[in-house]
């Protein structure tokens, strides 16, 4: 594989714009950018939930595809072209179908769970709540230039799943979920 990256540093950056990946720039400050850095900033997230759970997991394997998808969600952004199509319907019902198989084996959610339970299901709600932030930055990218729709709703889908994995490893850890009790109006 030829290097991607022989410095590190560009200085080309440094009066507030970016490059896509086109050859053009923008503004660090763009919608376009800003759906680039929650998006990474989820992978990161994503990246120390990793490093809570064992090596059999079997979460671990559809975070690290997830890690995947939403570097392909990054190039297809930062391509700048709304014929270029990373992410598919197809991915999308992946994430689908992961949900639903987690999904069942849970007990009905009756209540609001508060974040927590254990420091997987803590880390998976932080990227549940950083996924939501980034699925509206794409609504707001798609709403000011043209973009595939298709990573608004696995950006959707994904929170969705995140959500039920963050319960997931809560029982999993022997944790309670815990739930919201507001309080009592006086």
């Amino acid at each position: 594989m030829k290097d991607r990256l022989t410095r590190i540093y560009t200085r080309t950056g440094d009066k507030g714009t970016t490059g896509l990946a086109d050859g053009s720039r923008v503004s660090k400050t763009s919608a376009r950018i800003e759906t680039l850095g929650d998006i990474d900033e989820l992978n990161s997230v994503l990246g120390i939930l990793l490093t809570e759970l064992t090596a059999e997991d079997p979460l671990k394997p559809v975070f690290f595809q997830i890690q995947n998808d939403l570097f392909d969600l990054g190039g297809e952004i930062a391509m700048a072209n709304h014929d270029y199509q990373a992410i598919t319907p197809d991915i999308v019902t992946e994430l689908e179908n992961h949900l639903d198989t987690l999904n069942e084996q849970l007990p009905p959610l009756t209540e609001f769970i508060l974040p927590g339970g254990s420091r997987a299901a803590a880390y998976c709600h932080q990227s549940r709540s950083i996924c939501r932030r980034a699925e509206r930055q794409m609504i707001r990218l798609c709403d000011a230039e043209k973009q595939n729709p298709i990573g608004a709703m696995y950006l959707n889908r994904l929170s969705d799943l995140l959500f039920v994995c963050a319960r997931t490893l809560a029982r999993r850890a022997g944790s309670t979920e815990i739930y919201w009790k507001p309080r009592k109006k006086s």
